[in-house]
Formats: C-alpha cells, sequence, structure tokens
C-alpha cells in the first residue's frame, strides 16, 4: 500500500512539473526510468500514462518478455518488459531482479500502438542540463538506441527511442 502511495506522489510530483514546464517554458526532454539494473530516458512527446501493474493477464504462446495484457482506462495494452526485450535484441542483460511492485510507462497515443513498458523504477524527469556529456550509441546498439548521456555521479542514461522501437519487426512479434 506504501507503495502505491508512493506511486500517487510521484505521479502528481511529475504532472506538475510537466505543467510547469509548459507554462514556464522549462526544458524538459525526458522520463527517466530504471529497469533490469540499467538506466534509460523516454523522450517525453513519445511517452504516455504511468501506471502500477496491477491484474496483468497473461498470453499464451507469447514470448517471455511480452507479459501480457493490462487494462488501462478501458483500454487493451500489451506490457512489455523491457529488460527482457532489451537483453534479447543486442542490449545488456538484466543486471538486477525485477522489483515487487513495478510500473509500466504507455506509448503516447500519437503512436498509435497499444503497448506499455514494464520498468522497475521511474526517476522523474531529466533535461539537457541533468547530464554532463553524452555520445552516440554504439555501432551494434539496437536500433532504437539513441544517445548516451552521462550525469555529474558518471552513471550512463540509453536514450530509447519508443517511435523506432514499436516499429521494429522483433517488437512485434510476440509468438513463442
Amino acid at each position: 500500500m506504501a507503495n502505491r502511495e508512493a506511486l500517487r506522489e510521484l505521479q502528481a510530483r511529475l504532472a506538475s512539473r510537466l505543467q510547469a514546464a509548459r507554462t514556464e517554458g522549462m526544458s524538459v526532454a525526458w522520463l527517466a526510468v530504471r529497469a533490469g539494473g540499467h538506466n534509460y530516458l523516454f523522450p517525453l512527446g513519445q511517452s504516455g500514462e504511468i501506471v502500477p501493474l496491477t491484474q496483468l493477464q497473461p498470453v499464451p504462446y507469447a514470448l517471455d518478455w511480452f507479459r501480457g495484457v493490462l487494462n488501462i482506462r478501458g483500454g487493451l495494452f500489451g506490457v512489455v518488459d523491457l529488460a527482457g526485450f532489451i537483453a534479447i535484441s543486442g542490449g545488456d542483460a538484466r543486471t538486477e531482479p525485477s522489483v515487487a511492485e513495478p510500473s509500466v510507462v504507455t506509448f503516447n497515443a500519437l503512436l498509435e500502438v497499444n503497448c506499455a513498458l514494464q520498468v522497475d523504477v521511474l526517476s522523474g524527469l531529466r533535461g539537457p542540463d541533468a547530464f554532463t556529456a553524452s555520445k552516440p550509441a554504439s555501432a551494434d546498439a539496437p536500433v532504437y538506441f539513441g544517445n548516451q548521456f552521462f550525469d555529474a555521479a558518471g552513471e550512463q542514461w540509453q536514450e530509447i527511442n519508443l517511435r523506432t522501437l514499436s516499429q521494429t519487426p522483433q517488437f512485434l512479434s510476440i509468438s513463442a
């Protein structure tokens, strides 16, 4: 119950910061998340709602990274374990176990993909000023990886282009 309260508080803070960014012209570019022990950045223009992962309905004969289907406000969304999918598509493998109460981040409705990504931790909003350095993704990285950013603490953050991810054939094929 305490985790749900904390999630609600985080969602309220994120919503107020997004509103402030719109009205005050702040530069906010990404939603920062953690999945499988790695840090990721989702472009805000491609991200949708953040909801707790509850009442997930498994889908038979689906690949392991496709967790199932979730009802969000009357719409059905396929849920993908982000860390699991990245591990099988050429990215880094999961280095931490999944958390007990993960959240999901939906894709923006403009992308026309009823999908949500399971993440372990929501880390708030980040702007370009939160990072001290960046470099392009390596040549052998998955096609949906954008730039890598480094913060003042030396942590690496990998940008994920959700539009490109949603159009990747491997992402669209869930059958085992």
